[in-house]
């Protein structure tokens, strides 16, 4: 995980981006991030959560308690939760490599939108911490709208 600043001149009153997620939130294997999460302690403030943890059964423990009471899971002294302002714009990126150049793209892309109408095409993704070749059919439109997720390894021509 990596934190950047795209503005220029930030407001006075509002933190870095880089304090608003601590060096012990960075530190975790799994995420989740949450778009707009309700705090009532902070007079109904909406804002954006990510989610840390080491495991993914602790991440959907804390998934689970953010929903039910959200100032809880977020309180002053969390170092699984980092809350963004209302006003904070938040845009997730993933890495990925692409004819082995290593790229960064909006969580959310897909296949296509980086592999444009291929002759051949080469995919592996990380399983269990290894990559591992994924089948894809590059007749079928319908493959390369597959999802990218982090660390793909995508050779096309």
């Amino acid at each position: 995980m990596s934190v950047q600043s795209e503005v220029a001149r930030r407001p006075a009153d509002q933190l870095p981006v880089q304090e608003l997620i601590g060096p012990e939130q960075r530190r975790y294997r799994y995420y989740r991030y949450f778009f707009q999460i309700v705090f009532r302690q902070k007079a109904d403030t909406r804002g954006a959560v990510l989610l840390g943890a080491d495991s993914l059964d602790e991440l959907n423990r804390l998934a689970s308690a953010l929903v039910n009471d959200p100032d809880a899971v977020c309180g002053w002294a969390s170092k699984h939760c980092a809350a963004f302002p209302a006003a904070c714009t938040v845009a997730l990126e993933i890495e990925i490599s692409v004819n082995s150049i290593r790229r960064a793209m909006g969580w959310g892309n897909t296949l296509g939108s980086v592999a444009v109408h291929p002759r051949t095409l080469k995919l592996s993704r990380i399983d269990n911490g290894a990559p591992t070749p994924v089948e894809v059919d590059v007749r079928d439109p319908n493959a390369l709208r597959l999802p990218l997720l982090p660390g793909d390894r995508i050779e096309w021509e």
